[in-house]
């Protein structure tokens, strides 16, 4: 389908999509035949261990213009006000926080340099807990990319407009909707006007899934149909630099091509957007007031059922019509 611009998207959310950015480029039948068409090089991204559970088996098949692993070594590199788990750096008081929003940079800074964390919990050794980090920007990522190994990124843009280019394809980006990268998938940020800002959470456990239902019955809430998937898009460029956050740090390398190189894929460990307009939220019509868990747009679980390592949750513009609460109308 084809939605604002000329980007075309695939809808829905935890399906196996599949996309050639050209004709004949994904192999029928097979993941990995000996000879992959036109010579490209195969390779699989798994979002899980390969023995997890099929509904909970995360992975992607890449046919890409050049093997990963075709790059120098990582080098460790500054990383500013970026920090990740165990948090353990300062004291965390019992007080109540708030912050006013992050000034943007004088000086010229893409997504990666702007990166400044406000708070998180867990660790992502354990792979468990989150961190909220703000991204300030004020020109785009030019022959550099980024990858976090440490978890899967939700972007939410605050002010301006933001083109990510994945190894899957590209989003565009607006205030107003969110995008997911998995962990460990490559991408780049354009920036569509002069600055931007928002928000990032990055996601140290389980994948991002939609909640249950429960007496809410099929319908309300985050619907599948509405979470839009890139198609197939690469670029050949020269050299560049490719900055992973791996354990905490980040690293460097010297890449003498693009990563985003990927022809053709199929799989199901995929970034996606969603447009939270379409959230459809759920209220009381009487009295007294429900818990904010019914406006849950995704969740990830934890160990213990019910309980989230982490809950993306929307207060969207809706009618209040309860009486006797404390939520005034």
């Amino acid at each position: 389908m084809k939605t604002r611009g000329a980007l075309r998207y695939q809808s829905g959310f935890g399906n196996t999509f599949s996309s050639e950015a050209i004709k004949g480029a994904l192999p029928v039948g097979r993941n990995a035949p000996q000879r992959p068409p036109k010579g490209l090089y195969t390779e699989v991204l798994s979002g899980t261990a390969f023995t997890a559970p099929r509904a909970e088996n995360l992975s992607c098949w890449l046919y890409k213009l050049r093997p990963s692993a075709m790059h120098g070594p990582y080098r460790r590199m500054a990383q500013g006000l970026l920090r990740s788990g165990p948090f353990d750096e300062v004291e965390t008081p019992p007080n109540r926080l708030r912050w006013d929003p992050f000034p943007l940079s004088a000086k010229p800074t893409d997504f990666i340099d702007g990166l400044a964390t406000l708070a998180g919990s867990g660790n992502p050794a354990m792979q468990t807990g989150v961190a909220v980090h703000i991204y300030r920007a004020n020109r785009s990522m030019e022959r550099r990319y980024f990858y976090c190994a440490d978890g899967e990124l939700m972007l939410v843009p605050q002010q301006g407009g933001l083109l990510v280019f994945t190894e899957l394809g590209r989003l565009q980006l607006s205030p107003g909707e969110v995008a997911v990268v998995p962990r460990g998938m490559k991408f780049k940020v354009a920036l569509l006007e002069k600055q931007a800002r928002g928000y990032v959470c990055e996601n140290y456990g389980a994948p991002f899934r939609l909640p249950e239902l429960g007496p809410i019955g099929s319908q309300g809430l985050a619907q599948t149909r509405d979470f839009m998937v890139p198609q197939a898009a690469f670029e050949e460029t020269g050299k560049c630099e490719v900055v992973a956050k791996f354990m905490g740090n980040l690293w460097a390398s010297a890449f003498g091509h693009s990563p985003l190189d990927v022809v053709a894929w199929h799989g199901d460990y995929v970034p996606y957007k969603y447009e939270l307009a379409r959230f459809m939220a759920i209220n009381t019509v009487s009295f007294d007031h429900p818990d904010p868990s019914i406006f849950t747009v995704l969740t990830s679980p934890s160990g213990q059922p019910g309980v989230a390592n982490c809950d993306f949750v929307v207060f969207p513009t809706r009618w209040l019509v309860a009486e006797d609460t404390f939520r005034p109308p």
